[in-house]
């Protein structure tokens, strides 16, 4: 059975390329790892990872941010933005 979770460490990655691909005004991430393998983050998902890192280092006590994919609806959502959204969840640990 294959492994459902794996940790990416700095010696697995071959490359990191950020921008948006021809045609696209959106930035991706394509992690290119030294097994040929690519993962592809939209900027939308790098721009929720890089809020939550930076809420937890430049915050005085918080260790640790949940985030949970949700969709809103059109009238709780703001104006431009996409209907499914990763929004902080409390996780528990009172952070």
């Amino acid at each position: 059975m294959r492994e459902k979770r794996r940790i990416l460490a700095n010696t697995d990655i071959a490359e990191i390329v950020l921008g948006a691909p021809r045609g696209h005004q959106h930035l991706r991430a394509t992690i290119k790892l030294h097994t040929g393998e690519e993962l592809i983050l939209q900027e939308a998902t790098v721009a929720n990872l890089v809020r939550a890192y930076v809420g937890i280092k430049t915050h005085p006590q918080k260790k640790g941010c949940r985030l949970v994919g949700r969709e809103l609806s059109e009238g709780a959502k703001k104006k431009e933005f996409a209907a499914w959204q990763l929004l902080e969840k409390e996780d528990g640990t009172g952070n």
